[in-house]
C-alpha cells in the first residue's frame, strides 16, 4: 500500500487530517510529530495575559489521527532524503513514503542574540515557550526590578508585549517591559493608521520602544544607537529560518533555505511532495510569513494531497489581495488591520475571539479512551 508521510503537525496539516477523516484512500498515512499537541499561535498572547487556559489553546492531534485513520509516530524529523524517499527521525528509526506533506513551521533565529545565553528565550518552538513562560511570571514576581524585553517589531513582538504587560500588571507585578523592534519600526507592511494605534497603545501600557538593531550582550540587549538594556529575559520573535536538515533534503530550496513550492504547494523538484506554512515560499509569488496563509492554504494541500493519490486534478492556493489581521494588545483589547483600514476597541478582541474559538471548535474532537 502507498505510504503518505505527513511531517509536523502545523496548521495547514489539520485540513488534510480532516479530509483525510471523511475520504476513504487506499494510502497508510503517517503523521510524525514531536508533540501530541498543537499550540495555536493565534491565542497565545491570550494565554499569556490569562485570558486562555492552556488546555484551550493548545488542540491534541491524537483524536484527531485516530479519526482519520492515521497512525502517529512522536518523534522529531533530522533528515529527508528526497531521492531514496526516506525520512530520519532523532530515534534513527527510519520512514520510507509514496508521498509526503511538510508543515513544521519555521525555527527562531537567535544567532545574534546568543551572547544573553540563559537570559533567552525563543518564541519557537511554541511548546517550549510555553513550558517556560510560567517561570519567567514567578521570577518577575519575587522581585520588583525585574526587566523583560521583547525582540521584534512584527505582530508576534507586538501582540506579546502587551500580553506580557498585563499578565504583570493583573498580578500586581512591578516589572519594565521594552519592546526592541528595527530601525524600520513598528509592523512593517501594515498600513501606517495600524502602527500609529499601536505605538499609541504602547505608550499608554508603559512599554518602552526601541527603534533600532539589536545585539545580545551579557546583562541584556546592545542598540544600534549605544544604549544598553538590561534584560532579565529577551523573547525573541524575529529572524525566522527553516529547518537545518532540509539542508541535504534534496528538495528545491530558495537562497534562505525554504523549500520551493508552486502554486498547488507542491515542491518545485519532486511532484510527490507538498508543504505549506512557514516552511516553504512560492516560487511564483511572494507572501507575508503569516499563520493566515497556513490556515486557507490548508484546503488546497488536503485537496491535492488526496487529489495527487486519486488521479484528480489539482488546486492552485490564491491568497486574498488583503488578509485581516486582528492584533491583541493585553486587556481583551484589540486593533483590526485590513489594507487601508484599522479599527481599535473591546468589540475588536470579542471578533477576534469568536474567529479563535470558532477555528479550536473546527479542529477539536473529543479523545476516546482506548488512544
Amino acid at each position: 500500500m502507498p505510504r503518505l508521510i505527513l511531517v509536523g503537525g502545523g496548521h495547514a496539516q489539520l485540513s488534510v487530517l480532516r479530509a483525510l477523516s471523511t475520504e476513504q484512500l487506499n494510502v497508510e498515512a503517517v503523521l510524525v510529530t514531536p508533540s501530541f499537541y498543537q499550540i495555536y499561535s493565534g491565542m497565545l498572547p491570550g494565554w499569556i495575559a490569562g485570558h486562555y487556559t492552556v488546555e484551550q489553546c493548545r488542540i491534541d492531534l491524537r483524536p484527531l489521527a485516530q479519526a482519520a485513520n492515521v497512525r502517529l509516530v512522536l518523534g522529531s524529523v533530522i533528515g529527508i532524503d528526497a531521492k531514496r524517499r526516506v525520512v530520519q527521525l532523532a530515534d534513527g528509526s527510519k520512514l520510507d513514503y509514496d508521498t509526503m506533506s511538510i508543515d513544521v513551521g519555521s525555527e527562531t533565529d537567535t544567532s545574534w542574540l546568543q551572547a544573553a545565553d540563559v537570559r533567552l528565550l525563543p518564541i519557537k518552538p511554541l511548546g517550549e515557550f510555553v513550558e517556560r513562560w510560567p517561570d519567567i511570571v514567578t521570577s518577575a514576581s519575587q522581585r520588583t526590578d525585574y526587566h523583560l524585553a521583547i525582540v521584534g517589531g512584527g505582530a508576534a513582538g507586538v501582540e506579546l508585549a502587551f500580553a506580557a504587560r498585563y499578565a504583570f500588571t493583573s498580578k500586581d507585578i512591578q516589572a519594565e517591559v521594552a519592546l526592541v523592534a528595527s530601525e524600520n519600526g513598528l509592523l512593517p507592511g501594515h498600513a501606517e493608521s495600524v502602527k500609529k494605534r499601536a505605538e499609541n497603545l504602547l505608550q499608554h501600557h508603559g512599554i518602552r520602544l526601541h527603534k533600532a538593531q539589536a545585539v545580545g550582550i551579557a546583562e541584556g540587549l546592545q542598540l544600534a544607537t549605544g544604549e544598553r538594556l538590561q534584560a532579565d529575559c529577551i523573547i525573541a520573535t524575529t529572524g525566522a529560518r527553516p529547518a537545518t536538515w532540509l539542508e541535504n533534503s534534496g528538495l528545491a530550496r530558495d537562497e534562505q533555505g525554504y523549500l520551493l513550492v508552486d502554486a498547488q504547494q507542491r515542491s518545485v523538484s519532486h511532484a510527490n511532495v507538498f508543504a505549506a506554512g512557514d516552511v516553504c515560499v512560492r516560487e511564483d509569488i511572494r507572501l507575508p510569513r503569516s499563520g493566515v496563509h497556513a490556515v486557507f492554504s490548508g484546503p488546497v494541500l488536503a485537496n491535492n494531497l488526496l487529489a495527487n493519490s486519486t488521479g484528480n486534478a489539482l488546486q492552485r492556493y490564491r491568497p486574498r489581495k488583503k488578509s485581516l489581521y486582528l492584533l491583541a494588545t493585553g486587556a481583551q483589547y484589540a486593533i483590526a488591520s485590513w489594507g487601508g483600514f484599522s479599527a481599535q476597541g473591546h468589540w475588536v478582541w470579542r471578533w477576534k475571539n469568536w474567529i479563535d474559538q470558532r477555528f479550536m471548535r473546527k479542529n477539536r474532537i473529543e479523545r476516546k479512551e482506548n488512544v
